[in-house]
């Protein structure tokens, strides 16, 4: 077996892993951390500032998501001769650029409006409107892209191990007849 061949389950699980951290992460921010930063904008706003002094979702999920890029690119390099892995892996990658490019595009500009210019630029009313956005579309889009992205990677992780196995034992065990001898 060669050493790239040797490389596709190892890659595909420090791939997966980094995707289930980042849905088990997305999922924690969900239920338990955004229902109390955004439960009375902006003074929920401005009490979750004064919580996230030394670390705070945007020092983790866009390293993360960087990293889940790569990982993802050369899980696709790597499984490409595995067509039942491919595109599974495919639509995993797909998914993590969508919702890294909905990140980019529409909740980083939100984020900057709720939090680094808050109430000394924007009225209440209009804090609690894109507060109101964020909220919904995270559920509807976020959620959506790391929950396929992590299924599809865990479809491709398994579809990889089981070529794996069967092409090991292809190797080392002989075939056996469906006739017994008689």
């Amino acid at each position: 077996m060669s050493k790239m061949k040797k490389m596709t389950v190892p890659i595909l699980a420090i791939y997966l892993w980094v995707l289930m951290t980042i849905f088990g992460a997305i999922v924690l921010e969900t239920f338990m951390i955004y229902p109390n930063i955004f439960h009375n904008p902006p003074q929920s706003l401005e009490l979750s500032m004064e919580f996230f002094v030394e670390a705070g979702p945007s020092d983790f999920f866009p390293p993360l998501g960087f990293a889940s890029w790569v990982l993802g690119a050369l899980a696709l390099i790597l499984t490409w001769k595995i067509p039942r892995a491919r595109w599974w892996i495919v639509l995993s990658l797909a998914m993590m650029v969508g919702e890294g490019l909905a990140s980019m595009l529409y909740f980083w500009p939100r984020n900057d409006i709720m939090f680094i210019e808050g109430s000394a630029v924007h009225s209440d009313e209009y804090l609690r409107q894109v507060a109101n956005e964020f909220v919904t579309w995270h559920a509807r889009s976020r959620m959506v892209f790391n929950t396929v992205a992590a299924v599809a990677a865990f479809v491709a992780f398994l579809a990889a191990y089981r070529q794996r196995v069967v092409t090991a034992r292809a190797g080392r065990e002989p075939r056996v007849s469906a006739v017994p001898n008689s």
